[in-house]
């Protein structure tokens, strides 16, 4: 795996997609980001003293149907470094790693499909470790904050790089949901209804009962709020 260190960079995501010609597999991290994305189109603020770091990979017919592994594995493997400096987050479905109910992390999976399986992904993740989030209004935390303690921006890169390089399973995903059994708020089609969270599948897919039964939902179709 080649890995690239940038000062300064618009988006990590955005310099690896011009290197998916060279067919290698290889993480950019950068200091900072001047234009960084996060999902449904929002910017995601990228100062100095964060962790921005983006994945190309490669697949070997990753069949399309396990595509939420690739998902898994960066949430697992952001969740992990947070542990090995005394953090313990969770993951609120599919993607965001909390600390006490404030956002840790965002991840932003951009997936290249031919036909049935996944030719490669870009995968950015973006971990608060010193940076300033005050301008966030309360709703993001860094890890130093986390800790109780001043934490090095690039000892949490690298121990990223490093847990990047493991494997994960679904159960070590499951073992980072928290909400699970318990009561949660389904949004859909702009109705509000609530349901108990059941399973979080294997393809990734939210299992909940709802007054009318059991469903089976994908994080596309609806949005969730947790209930305190």
């Amino acid at each position: 795996m080649r890995v690239i260190l940038l000062e300064s960079v618009d988006s990590t995501n955005r310099y690896l997609k011009d290197l998916i010609p060279s067919g290698e597999d290889t993480i950019v991290c950068a200091e900072m980001q001047t234009g960084g994305q996060g999902t449904k189109g929002r910017t995601f603020l990228s100062e100095r003293g964060g962790v921005y770091l983006s994945a190309l990979n490669f697949y070997d017919e990753l069949p399309a149907r396990d595509a939420f592994r690739i998902m898994m594995h960066a949430a697992v493997s952001v969740c992990r470094t947070a542990e090995a400096f005394g953090v313990f987050p969770e993951i609120k479905w599919p993607n965001d790693i909390l600390v006490g109910g404030r956002k840790l992390c965002g991840i932003l999976i951009e997936n290249t499909f031919s036909g049935e399986f996944v030719l490669y992904s870009v995968v950015g993740m973006g971990i608060n470790v010193s940076n300033d989030v005050s301008s966030l209004g309360g709703i993001a935390v860094t890890l130093s904050e986390a800790a109780g303690c001043p934490i090095d921006p690039a000892s949490v890169r690298d121990t990223l790089i490093s847990m990047l390089a493991r494997e994960s399973s679904p159960s070590d995903y499951r073992a980072r949901i928290k909400f699970l059994g318990k009561e949660i708020r389904i949004l859909a089609d702009g109705r509000e209804e609530s349901a108990v969270a059941r399973a979080i599948l294997d393809d990734g897919r939210l299992e909940v009962e709802t007054q009318s039964g059991v469903r089976v939902l994908s994080s596309e179709e609806i949005s969730v709020r947790f209930i305190p």
